[in-house]
């Protein structure tokens, strides 16, 4: 004999529920808000190193603040544990 409606739905709701979930699932909403702050912060600090790296001038003053500016913006990524994508 076949299984009713109503005991398909309860096999399904336990397998969902003994699913693994997703990769953010079990986070607190304290944990999310922060890794998303930090992604943020992430793409802003990886925008400023593309403007400086895209800049071109031929005063050395410039040339030594663009240079002090980049190794700042790249220690500020490594602490954030960003890696070069290439």
């Amino acid at each position: 004999m076949s299984k009713g409606w109503e005991s398909k739905s309860v096999e399904e709701q336990q397998a969902a529920a003994a699913a693994p979930k997703g990769p953010n699932t079990d986070l607190d909403p304290a944990k999310k808000a922060a890794d998303a702050e930090k992604k943020r912060r992430i793409q802003a600090l990886e925008m400023s190193r593309e403007r400086v790296l895209s800049e071109r001038t031929s005063s050395p003053h410039r040339r030594s603040a663009l240079e002090l500016a980049l190794a700042s913006i790249e220690y500020e990524l490594e602490q954030l544990g960003w890696s070069i994508k290439i």
